[in-house]
């Protein structure tokens, strides 16, 4: 069992991610060419407290009031950013890129976030503004009054082509189309099964009778799995639940939301995604009574315990055959593999003991 472990410092790539304004593909092409290791998806917990408390450091050591930081934040000239600002408060969160947490921010501190449930008036208008103006977000959020991220994620989910939209459950045949495409855009091209997919153009692949995000959650919580199991439908077991614990426990995290849940499967245990691995994690932590008031590293303990030894049904391995994306050949039938693409390493002493072979 391959256990993830911290990525080494590098203190070059820490401040060219601090001060370099680099899109996804920069990012891409840099973890091939040059090693870099970065963070990507929701800020954990205790990130949002350290960017909150390197905001309040920049703002009482430059003598600034609230509404001074608010203009820096959302200084409408793009290129009359406040580099100094952005770079000083992205240092507070090591691994995360300068544009991301420039767009995080943003969104923390926008006035008119958690607005609650769209309404069909706000749909409406939401969609005129797009026909008047086209996904210029920014602009869309003026006329709309949300934000330009929900404007621009109920737009693609919820309003386009809605008039071709099926709702409900799944036929065969749509289950067998989405498995086509997703394979085509995947495997068969030697790319990640689970990380490499741009539901966008999934979604227009099937006549957007299906929206993206359909796409998405149909493919992550139901078919993965199938197909990395040979058309076989997985369970859940207790060798998954006692590999999915130690796994957690070798990440010495402070708190589950740093987890990163697309770096816990590996090469031999890869039949469950991402939020798949995160929604049993949160099952097996709410079955602990009074875990609200513990602490990760509490709530770790016992569950160490309780999943102390590998189950006796293990003792055979008997092994699913799962095999990585990217050594089937273009060619090559859909076989199976598992939400990114850091490189997991055994650390130097766990805490926990842990079993290999798994």
């Amino acid at each position: 069992m391959n256990l993830p472990g911290p990525a080494p410092s590098n203190l070059e790539h820490a401040h060219m991610l601090a001060n370099k304004w680099m899109n996804a593909s920069k990012l891409a092409e840099l973890v091939k060419t040059e090693g870099l290791v970065y963070k990507k998806g929701k800020f954990s917990a205790i990130e949002e407290q350290q960017l909150k408390t390197a905001i309040e450091t920049f703002k009482a050591g430059r003598g600034l009031t609230d509404d001074q930081i608010l203009e820096i934040i959302f200084q409408r000239n793009e290129k009359g950013k406040d580099n100094t600002f952005w770079s000083e408060i992205t240092t507070a969160v090591p691994q995360r890129p300068i544009i991301a947490v420039y767009h995080h921010v943003r969104r923390a501190f926008h006035p008119k976030k958690q607005q609650g449930k769209w309404t069909p008036e706000e749909d409406s208008i939401l969609k005129q503004a797009v026909v008047d103006l086209g996904q210029q977000w920014e602009k869309v959020s003026e006329r709309v009054g949300r934000m330009s991220s929900d404007c621009r994620d109920r737009y693609r989910n919820h309003i386009a082509n809605r008039e071709l939209r099926v709702t409900g459950p799944w036929s065969k045949e749509e289950e067998e189309e989405l498995t086509r495409i997703v394979t085509e855009m995947t495997i068969q091209q030697g790319k990640d099964l689970d990380n490499d997919v741009f539901w966008g153009i999934v979604s227009d692949r099937m006549g957007n009778r299906r929206g993206r995000q359909q796409c998405r959650i149909k493919w992550t919580d139901s078919l993965s799995k199938t197909v990395k199991n040979e058309g076989q439908k997985p369970r859940w077991s207790p060798q998954d639940a006692y590999i999915l614990v130690h796994k957690v426990d070798s990440l010495r995290v402070r708190d589950d939301t740093e987890i990163d849940w697309k770096t816990l499967p590996d090469q031999d245990w890869n039949l469950w995604s991402a939020h798949s691995l995160q929604r049993r994690w949160l099952t097996m932590k709410r079955s602990i009574k009074g875990y609200e008031d513990m602490t990760h590293q509490e709530i770790m303990d016992i569950l160490r315990v309780k999943k102390a030894h590998l189950p006796p049904a293990a003792a055979s391995i008997r092994r699913r055959k799962v095999t990585s994306a990217a050594s089937v050949d273009d060619h090559e039938s859909v076989v199976d593999p598992d939400f990114d693409k850091d490189t997991s390493t055994i650390p130097e002493a766990g805490p926990s003991e842990v079993v290999s072979g798994i």
